[in-house]
């Protein structure tokens, strides 16, 4: 565990929320159970398996001295995250604000994004962020888009929080459907886009394989994001409905229309989904994989998050 306390003995959160330790690469040796993020003012300190009371004080004392010589109040979060089980976190130390808002990335001519967490509330906290490049993919493309046409339209799959909506609107996007079967994530989304000021998302609390002919009807789309689950049962299981998913990508996007697919499966490689659109949806370009961000590194970088980016040929 030497590599999470030399990381707490030399970090300096920045202004925006991000990774500052991924033991989940298997790069540290001893600590491959272990995350530690950074959501301005706190920090998470996520665990995939049980931290005994002795280790939890020698963190608290080593983040507690580090920020002491930092000269900054300490607030951090324990999740608890063991195999089989409901997460269970708690507030180790410090307040949260409630609402509790970052922000991620540069800002632009519209000003900065800013996105809603919500850290005590469940496993996931309102914001992926090994997501963070395929984020910034979207406003670039977004706003290279509008340089060249009058509108750009985008479909988000899988939406979650929405916050690649935020990011697509914020650069720019005419209009994004975001479409995700819990009605409580997409309300945090309608929150997240609000607070930014954002106009032009609608937002459809539906089963995704159920509304083919609506989303059809509503598009076509330059943009289609697919972000699911890798295994949620009763929801998507990324193995055997995926190549439902690809199949339909052809008949959304328009003509030149670009399809970014997310795979954040261990299990599954890059390889699977390039077969799986190749298989079902041949019209579909393969351009290339995005980075991730270079703290999310991975020993084996197919057991990391897969982001592909494919163009609907014309």
């Amino acid at each position: 565990m030497q590599a999470l306390f030399d990381c707490i003995a030399q970090l300096t959160p920045g202004p925006d929320a991000a990774r500052l330790f991924h033991g989940r690469g298997g790069r540290y040796p001893g600590c491959e159970q272990l995350s530690l993020d950074s959501y301005p003012p706190a920090l998470v300190l996520t665990s995939f398996t049980p931290l005994d009371a002795a280790v939890l004080e020698r963190i608290d004392h080593a983040l507690q001295t580090r920020y002491a010589a930092l000269g900054l109040p300490l607030t951090w979060v324990y999740q608890e995250r063991s195999a089989g089980q409901s997460a269970c976190t708690q507030l180790m130390r410090g307040d949260l604000p409630e609402p509790h808002w970052v922000t991620e990335g540069e800002s632009t001519a519209e000003g900065t994004a800013h996105y809603r967490v919500r850290l005590l509330h469940g496993q996931n906290h309102g914001l992926f962020l090994d997501m963070a490049a395929g984020r910034q993919w979207v406003g670039e493309h977004i706003a290279q888009l509008r340089q060249q046409q009058a509108s750009a339209r985008v479909l988000n799959l899988f939406a979650y929080s929405c916050a690649f909506s935020v990011a697509a609107l914020h650069a720019g996007a005419s209009e994004v459907i975001n479409i995700d079967m819990a009605s409580a994530a997409l309300a945090l989304g309608r929150e997240n886009h609000q607070h930014n000021g954002l106009a032009g998302a609608k937002f459809f609390a539906h089963d995704i394989f159920n509304s083919w002919g609506k989303l059809k009807r509503l598009g076509p789309y330059d943009l289609v994001i697919a972000d699911p689950p890798s295994y949620q049962k009763g929801s998507f299981v990324a193995r055997k409905d995926y190549a439902r998913l690809v199949r339909r990508l052809p008949e959304l996007l328009a003509p030149g229309g670009h399809a970014l697919l997310c795979l954040n499966a261990p299990e599954l490689s890059s390889l699977f989904l390039r077969d799986v659109v190749a298989e079902h949806a041949p019209s579909l370009r393969f351009i290339r994989r995005l980075p991730n961000p270079p703290v999310f590194a991975d020993r084996d970088e197919e057991r990391s998050l897969k982001v592909l980016l494919y163009c609907q040929q014309a």
